[in-house]
């Protein structure tokens, strides 16, 4: 008989399979590989977000083989498991996307069910599209074993006419084909194009920008956001980053000792220098939501109003992730973000060291590089993410303002009860110069699930009209949009926010430098409406949809369900 016993860095898998009781369990386990020896290791979860669902995780098995070979090489016993994913760029614009962000809540739900039900000691997490990345992390910090992220890693760009494409590329084909500027043969080569192999989206759209905001958090290792999808540093990153648990287990370094105030303010500060993807503001509200610290949207506002947008990246910029690869990843920027007072350098990371720490052999970017701005030429002085409040919007909304759009707006409104309508609407050519486009009843219950319109907001761009038409909705913008749009808008109408209450003509007016978006009608005017409001009834009868509506909080608590 074996000599069963308890240590540290088995914390919760000697319960399940110490003992003659627990004979039943090791019989199991015996069936999928373990030999006598694997019962006295820690297990080590492998949550990969595998599938062929996307190019974004079509890869993740590859890390994920590196992970346990890894693991099983440095004292564990790997476990290896899966979870879904949803792709964003094949449901856009379709009731698909209300999914998307339902499936964030279901990655987490499941990466805790495998590791709590199966008594894992730790796990390592790969992500690769949207909503599995924050996800892992919100299994982590609300599990809080031992565990570190892995980025599957930037696509490389597509490439027509001797130009850099990518998914937001066809996209605004879509609109130029409607407006006749290209022909159906042209939008045929961009999309065959545009995709060239595994990978996330490749701009500063929500993977990127969540993987960046990961790794400042200090929950990756140095550059692991800044990593091409099929590549030798993403192998050995997966290597150190494996060999990296495997401390932590050891040490019993858990994620809500690395996660704190501070590190989500470092998160929010490299969103912000970067132009990242309004998505990050649901998605670390959420974070810190699991990691039980207080975050809203003040401290998105207070961190904007200090931190310069520096990095000229797409979509609104010119460069893609790959590029920004090509000359140092993120890791400088962080450096040069430390060095002037903006990060918090002395926060714990999954090395066991502090980020400051690990950036010290770190070389700065190129001098002729042209991707990242000097901190005293910055594109934008302060942050691109700006919190609008107003008689719309109580409770706040989020604008993306990168400096290209202007900073105010006012117009008649062309209102919309959905997505697939106001699509239509620009495809055919009915939205005009001025015209604030509302989209209402796609917030987190309305939708249900909140969809991302890209598809609009590129539609507009397609037709050109990026620089005279506003769109404003309770739902929310992929990373890929831009344009003069703002989203999150909180309470949403399908719950009664005055978002309902706006109709067609009515005069809109958004201000940046104010922070204020507002309907220009009487208070007694706004009041009569609300009185009339009637709620709108529910898009579903039962399943997934159904139980994140009945659960789900606002956009400006981060739309979790917890």
């Amino acid at each position: 008989m074996a000599n069963w016993y308890n240590n540290k860095m088995r914390k919760y898998s000697s319960k399940l399979v110490d003992g003659r009781d627990r004979a039943p369990s090791r019989s199991m386990l015996r069936a999928v590989g373990f030999k006598d020896k694997d019962f006295q290791k820690p297990q080590i979860g492998i949550a990969s977000t595998w599938s062929m669902v996307t190019p974004c995780n079509m890869h993740i098995n590859d890390l994920a083989k590196v992970a346990t070979k890894t693991v099983d090489s440095n004292g564990g016993k790997a476990v290896n498991f899966n979870t879904i994913t949803i792709s964003d760029g094949i449901s856009m614009g379709s009731d698909g996307m209300r999914y998307s962000l339902v499936s964030r809540e279901i990655i987490a739900d499941s990466i805790e069910a495998v590791v709590a039900g199966e008594g894992l000691d730790g796990f390592i997490s790969f992500g690769g599209c949207d909503k599995n990345m924050p996800a892992c992390v919100m299994a982590m910090l609300r599990l809080n074993r031992p565990s570190v992220f892995v980025y599957g890693g930037t696509i490389l760009p597509g490439s027509y006419k001797n130009k850099n494409i990518d998914i937001v590329s066809v996209f605004e084909a879509v609109g130029k084909n409607a407006n006749g500027i290209i022909d159906d043969n042209e939008l045929y080569n961009i999309e065959k194009k545009a995709i060239p192999g595994p990978g996330s989206c490749g701009g500063m759209y929500t993977a990127n920008t969540m993987a960046c905001a990961i790794e400042a958090m200090g929950l990756s290792l140095t550059n692991s956001s800044a990593q091409t999808a099929i590549s030798k540093s993403k192998l050995d990153d997966t290597k150190e980053a494996s060999k990296a648990l495997m401390k932590c287990v050891k040490k019993d370094l858990k994620p809500r000792d690395i996660v704190t105030k501070k590190s989500l303010e470092n998160a929010i500060t490299v969103v912000m220098a970067l132009g990242g993807s309004t998505n990050a503001v649901l998605h670390l509200l959420a974070i810190a939501n699991e990691a039980k610290l207080k975050l809203s949207l003040k401290d998105f506002e207070r961190i904007g109003k200090k931190t310069p947008v520096l990095a000229d990246l797409k979509p609104s910029g010119k460069y893609s992730m790959a590029e920004l690869v090509k000359i140092g990843g993120v890791a400088p920027l962080m450096k040069v973000l430390i060095s002037k007072g903006l990060m918090h350098g002395d926060c714990l990371t999954v090395t066991g060291k502090t980020i400051k720490n690990n950036l010290n052999k770190i070389k700065p970017y190129p001098l002729n590089q042209k991707i990242i701005k000097p901190i005293n030429d910055p594109i934008k002085k302060d942050g691109h993410l700006i919190v609008l409040r107003g008689n719309i919007a109580p409770d706040g909304a989020i604008a993306k303002i990168s400096g290209k759009e202007g900073t105010h707006f006012k117009g008649k409104a062309k209102v919309f009860d959905s997505e697939e309508k106001c699509l239509k609407a620009i495809l055919a050519g009915k939205i005009t110069k001025g015209s604030v486009i509302v989209i209402k009843n796609e917030g987190p219950v309305g939708g249900p699930g909140m969809r991302e319109m890209l598809s609009p907001t590129s539609a507009i761009m397609g037709q050109g009209l990026g620089n005279d038409v506003a769109l404003i909705t309770d739902g929310r913008f992929s990373g890929g949009s831009h344009g003069f749009v703002v989203g999150h808008i909180s309470p949403e109408a399908a719950i009664g926010g005055p978002l309902q209450v706006v109709k067609n003509n009515d005069p809109i007016e958004i201000c940046a430098k104010k922070r204020e978006i507002n309907i220009l009608i009487s208070k007694k005017e706004i009041e009569k409406r609300m009185r009339e409001f009637h709620k709108p009834s529910s898009k579903t009868e039962n399943g997934a949809l159904t139980k994140y509506a009945r659960l789900v909080s606002q956009a400006d608590t981060g739309a979790t369900t917890n």
